[in-house]
This record gives structure tokens, C-alpha cells and sequence, in this order.
């Protein structure tokens, strides 16, 4: 069998397991056969400035995966650890307070790459950390204007100022972030962290690949932070090409594929005039219709493509921020960091687990958000 031939069945074999993108082009494929829309509209669902944000992360944190930094991180880390709810508290603790300055897709790819390096040297369980972080990465990216899409556009819509948005935030994000630390002191095994040696990663650091990765890293967040991602892309793209071909070969492709798959599929049924009638019909001075729709909408289109939709309709900008962050909980969709964590952990089985965690996780969030918001 030639080579072309194995990378062809090798493409298909992975096919299969990608429910989720042949869902969303199929969803894409229809809605432009029964409502077709001008090439610009197109364009601007599909979200560039985003997919080039996420590529640059993709190159950055490869290229820190393949210089050996992480497992070299990972083993000083596990050296120094004891009980496994402890690192489980630390970990997700670090993930939500990175989510609320570096925003939660950034706070993602740099700990998960991190917590599946040390379950790989130790027993600490890598899917249910993952399954964990994501779920902290909303919690605490809740709190901060920046700290995740749909805040950073409530917050410029409203023009509300940033400690009053942080204050507004403070009830929800606090249960949210309570309720992903009992659950895991209650979810992680109890006992002690056990090393296993031979798992260890002896090899060296390669110094260089490391220096250009942390450094693409600062320098894609920095570009994304002001608006230039596609420019920060290219610029990764050029150097690794040139120094580390292997990093850009192993980037999950088919996660960059996935997200334009959704972009295009949500962004043409958000606009489908059926969708626009039905929200004229709700009334969303109110407190609690606000607050539902903004976790239904996300649970249909995720919690980004939800703001856009109700940011006109909802005079309560925080009740609409508290509300499609919330939503980023339960199906996997509600919030695509949530897609994120899970790739980057490549476990099997992590979407079943996912909602098997995410679904209950939001039906008891939800009602005690909405009362510590809107009552204490």
C-alpha cells in the first residue's frame, strides 16, 4: 500500500470519529441549499479573526508540547504533590484565575497540555481533570470582562465600567466556581498521588523550540487582545515552518475545522428569520425570560452566537452575561472552550463523560445562580 494511499485511509479512519464536524457541515450544507445568503454574510459567520486567534494558540502551545517544557513542568509539579483532591483544587483554581485575565481559551491550552502530562507520569484520573477545567474555565471566566467572548461584547455594548461589571459578575461566578470545587472534592479519587517512574520524561529541553514557543504564545494572546489575529498567525506560521515542521504537522487540524463547521451552521440559523420571530415574542425586560433564554440559546447555538443574537433585545446587560455564562455549561456546544478542553486532553470516551458531568452540573447551577443574583 503506498504512502498516499495510508495517509488516505488514515484520514478517513479519523472521519469517523468526528460526529460533530459532519454534523455541523451538514447543518451548513442545508442551510445554504434552503437559504442561500451573499458570499459577505458567509464571511463574516465564518469568523476569521477567530480561527486565525485559535490556530496561532494551536502552533504556540505544539511547539511548547514538542521543546519537552510541559513534561518537565509536569514532573517538578508531581515531585512536590500528595493528595490527589489537592492537586485537583489546585489545578482548576489555576485554570479559573488564569480564565479571568488571559481569557478561557488561552487558560485552556495552557493547562490542560499541563494536567495530561502529569496524569501521564502519576494516577491522577486525566479526563475527569479535563471534564474538571472545563467547567472552572467558565466559572472563572465569568467574572472578567475579558475574560471570555461574550463578556468582552456585553461589556463594549454596555459601556459599563470594569469594576462594576466584576461586581455584577462576583455572585454568579462565586457559586459557579464553589459548586466545580465540591464537585471536585466529591468526583476525584481520595488518596494519595502515586508516581510512576518509568512514565517519566528523561529527554532535555530543547531550549530554543521552548524560547520561540513562549514567546509566540505572549505575542498571539497580545495580537488577539488587539484585534490583530490573523496577522499573528502568519507571523507563527513563517518561523515554524522554518525551525519546527513537526509542531505544525501535529496541530489538531480537525479542531480548526470544527469551529468554522459550527461558525458557518450557527451563524446562518441564528440569522433564519423563524428564530428572529420567535425572540419577538418573549419578553425580556423580564428578569427570569431573560435569564432562561439566554441558557436555552446557548444550549441551541453556544453562549457567543447567543449575545449577538439577544445583546439588541436585552436591556439588562449583566442579567444577559450571567445568563449565556451559565448556559456555557451543559451540552458541549454551550460554551466551545468546553470543545477545546476535551481535544486537548484526547481521551476517549471525554464527550459522553462530558455530559454525563456538564447536563446535571447546569440543572444545579442554574436555579442557584439565578437566586444568589437576583435575590441576595
Amino acid at each position: 500500500m503506498s504512502q498516499d494511499t495510508q495517509a488516505m485511509h488514515h484520514w478517513r479512519d479519523r472521519l469517523k470519529h468526528e460526529w460533530l464536524l459532519l454534523f455541523f457541515v451538514a447543518l451548513a450544507i442545508v442551510l445554504a441549499c434552503v437559504d442561500p445568503q451573499p458570499l459577505n454574510r458567509y464571511q463574516r459567520w465564518l469568523q476569521l479573526p477567530t480561527l486565525s486567534g485559535l490556530l496561532g494558540l494551536l502552533i504556540a502551545i505544539q511547539g511548547i508540547r514538542d521543546s519537552g517544557l510541559v513534561q518537565r513542568a509536569a514532573g517538578m509539579m508531581v515531585a512536590r504533590m500528595h493528595s490527589l483532591r489537592g492537586v485537583g483544587l489546585l489545578l482548576i483554581s489555576m485554570t479559573a484565575v488564569l480564565s479571568t485575565v488571559l481569557t478561557n481559551d488561552v487558560s485552556l491550552f495552557l493547562m490542560v497540555p499541563l494536567t495530561v502530562a502529569i496524569g501521564n507520569m502519576s494516577n491522577l484520573p486525566i479526563l475527569r481533570m479535563a471534564v474538571l477545567e472545563a467547567l472552572a474555565v467558565n466559572a472563572g471566566s465569568t467574572l472578567s470582562p475579558i475574560g471570555n467572548p461574550q463578556n468582552l461584547l456585553i461589556w463594549q455594548h454596555a459601556q459599563i465600567p470594569f469594576l462594576q461589571f466584576v461586581g455584577g459578575m462576583l455572585p454568579a461566578a462565586w457559586v459557579m466556581f464553589v459548586l466545580v470545587a465540591a464537585l471536585t472534592l466529591v468526583w476525584l479519587p481520595k488518596g494519595r498521588v502515586t508516581l510512576h517512574a518509568e512514565r517519566l520524561d528523561g529527554h532535555a529541553i530543547s531550549i530554543s523550540l521552548a524560547a520561540l514557543s513562549v514567546v509566540s504564545l505572549v505575542m498571539m494572546a497580545l495580537m488577539m487582545e488587539h484585534g490583530h489575529a490573523p496577522l499573528g498567525a502568519l507571523l507563527l506560521v513563517v518561523p515554524f515552518a522554518l525551525f519546527s515542521w513537526r509542531s505544525l504537522k501535529h496541530i489538531d487540524w480537525l479542531l480548526l475545522a470544527t469551529f468554522a463547521a459550527i461558525f458557518l451552521g450557527l451563524g446562518h440559523f441564528a440569522s433564519l428569520p423563524v428564530v428572529g420571530h420567535a425572540l419577538d415574542r418573549i419578553d425580556f425586560d423580564q428578569p427570569l425570560a431573560l435569564y432562561l433564554s439566554g441558557i436555552v440559546s446557548s444550549q441551541l447555538i453556544s453562549n457567543v452566537p447567543a449575545t449577538v443574537l439577544l445583546l439588541d433585545r436585552a436591556s439588562d446587560a449583566i442579567g444577559l452575561a450571567v445568563a449565556v455564562n451559565v448556559g456555557g455549561f451543559g451540552v458541549v456546544i454551550g460554551s466551545l472552550a468546553n470543545l477545546i478542553a476535551l481535544r486537548l486532553a484526547k481521551q476517549p470516551h471525554g464527550m459522553r463523560l462530558f455530559h454525563e458531568v456538564s447536563i446535571p452540573f447546569l440543572l444545579v447551577c442554574a436555579p442557584l445562580v439565578y437566586v444568589v443574583a437576583h435575590w441576595l
